[in-house]
């Protein structure tokens, strides 16, 4: 009997464990998730508990985040960070040996990933065969010094992403400006229920009034804070603030009730879980 390949799932929110879980199952259908994991701390403990070979790992949990947690955890298997981080931070993921993973999950891109690790899984077993019985001990002192590797290469790519962490303690964008006739309209962030894009513009919605901007989407998630908007849909960045209610229409889709709108805004399969406790 073939032995299972082995993981852990390690995030702070049980919605996106779960979502994870539901890919993986999909992507990966022998992979044998053995154990999760809230925080960085449980984290340790379960893996020297179930010993996953593979352990996907986000990175912002409270207690021990997965930054702090990476270093010991790489030590006995291959870690797929499971990250929002942005374009610059994932350069630094591509530049080291570590696979990552973006949220929301994009289904090709889990498929490639599982991929890489069955890969890098059968090569190493392919390895350990064809060493001899009189070699073991040699065997298991290469397999340390490659988890030794591993762990270095870790925290060099962790202290990346800390500078970059303190890099961005920067300033978020509090004032958007709208051109209406010949004047220029400055409008607090503090004001907007929402942005929606449009072919050439970008909608903003606040309770008074309505404006058209040609600053992207993609732009305005750069430069808002993303703990007051969450990108709720391809097309919509909402204030978390805002939004008074989530309810289902008859299609079964999550729609977002605002304060002082009438608007209701879909969420689309990718954001659902942001909303799983509410």
């Amino acid at each position: 009997m073939i032995n299972q390949i082995t993981a852990m799932i390690v995030d702070d929110e049980a919605p996106m464990r779960a979502h994870l879980r539901s890919k993986l199952k999909q992507a990966w259908p022998d992979l044998n998730i053995v154990a999760e994991a809230a925080n960085g701390i449980v984290a340790i403990e379960e893996a020297k508990l179930h010993h996953p070979q593979i352990i996907f790992l986000d990175i912002r949990m409270p207690g021990k985040n997965g930054i702090e947690a990476a270093s010991q955890l790489a030590k006995n298997a291959l870690i797929i960070f499971v990250t929002a981080y942005d374009e610059y931070a994932i350069q630094a993921f591509e530049r080291g040996a570590m696979d990552y993973l973006l949220k929301p999950i994009d289904t090709e891109r889990l498929q490639q990933t599982c991929l890489r690790l069955q890969e890098r899984l059968a090569k190493k077993n392919t390895e350990s065969s064809t060493v001899s019985s009189s070699k073991i001990v040699l065997s298991d002192k290469t397999e340390q010094t490659h988890h030794v590797e591993q762990s270095h290469q870790v925290e060099q790519l962790l202290t990346q992403l800390m500078q970059q962490q303190q890099a961005q303690q920067r300033e978020y964008l509090r004032w958007i400006q709208a051109s209406v006739g010949n004047s220029l309209r400055m409008i607090s962030t503090k004001e907007i229920l929402f942005f929606k894009s449009d072919e050439k513009y970008t909608l903003v919605q606040t309770e008074q009034a309505e404006f058209l901007i040609r600053k992207t989407l993609k732009e305005l998630e750069d430069e808002l804070d993303p703990k007051e908007f969450w990108r709720v849909h391809r097309s919509t960045l909402v204030r978390v603030s805002a939004i008074a209610e989530v309810t289902r229409d008859f299609r079964g889709r999550q729609m977002l009730g605002l304060k002082g709108s009438p608007e209701k805004l879909e969420v689309s399969r990718n954001h659902t879980h942001l909303f799983q406790q509410m």
